[in-house]
């Protein structure tokens, strides 16, 4: 009896120093990319934590290693990508997996490889949808419209929000994909339904566009 449970504690301690590893290392322990350096004359354009699919034309990351995937690193450290080199950034159904601190440093990021004025794509299940809640991989909080305010530099000075020292600024719009029985009605309902009713939109779809520090995006007049 004492023999078996030996043996069954020598187990647990074995299968525990397998899993307490870095997340780099436990997505599937290949190497990571340690510097990317793009081929001259084309434009990169990245999908970020493109997972089993990526968008044409792009570049896939992610941290594991898929058969979409060109370079394998953690997006949710510094990216082994110079300054002002990529002209653009999709990233689709990731944001939402990072936790509050976490989507702040990958902004950081984004806005750092962006070139000035290039874009980067954003796709995530609306607040308002049970879609950003029904995952347990999801961190809180749900994504709304009001979430990418303060990636925006000119709002955070107006809001006394510096003490935050978010580095980047971006200025962006949105839009809706929205539930197939709002879609097919007319904008007048779809817009009381945006603001009113839940899971009336499924996904935000948020371009953001890379701005310097010191620039401050116009008001809207009154």
């Amino acid at each position: 009896m004492l023999e078996s449970m030996v043996i069954a504690l020598q187990l647990i301690a074995t299968f525990s120093s397998d899993i307490t590893t870095s997340p780099m290392t436990f997505a599937g322990k290949n190497k990571m990319t340690e510097h990317i350096k793009f081929e001259e004359g084309k434009p990169v354009k990245l999908d970020l934590g493109c997972g089993d699919r990526k968008q044409e034309g792009h570049y896939g990351i992610d941290i594991a290693k898929t058969d979409a995937c060109d370079y394998q690193f953690d997006l949710r450290g510094k990216f082994p990508i110079d300054d002002d080199s990529v002209d653009a950034i999709y990233c689709s159904h990731f944001l939402e997996h990072l936790t509050g601190s976490d989507r702040v440093k990958f902004m950081e990021e984004c806005w750092r490889v962006l070139k000035e004025e290039s874009q980067l794509t954003v796709i995530t299940p609306h607040w308002s949808s049970m879609r950003s809640i029904q995952d347990p991989t999801h961190e809180w909080p749900p994504i709304c419209e009001s979430s990418f305010l303060y990636f925006n530099k000119g709002w955070m000075d107006d809001n006394k929000l510096s003490h935050y020292n978010i580095k980047c600024n971006f200025d962006f719009g949105y839009g809706y994909s929205l539930d197939p029985d709002i879609a097919v009605r007319n904008q007048d309902f779809q817009q009381f339904s945006i603001k009113h009713y839940n899971n009336a939109v499924m996904d935000i779809f948020v371009t953001l566009t890379k701005k310097s520090m010191d620039h401050v995006t116009p008001k809207a007049p009154i």
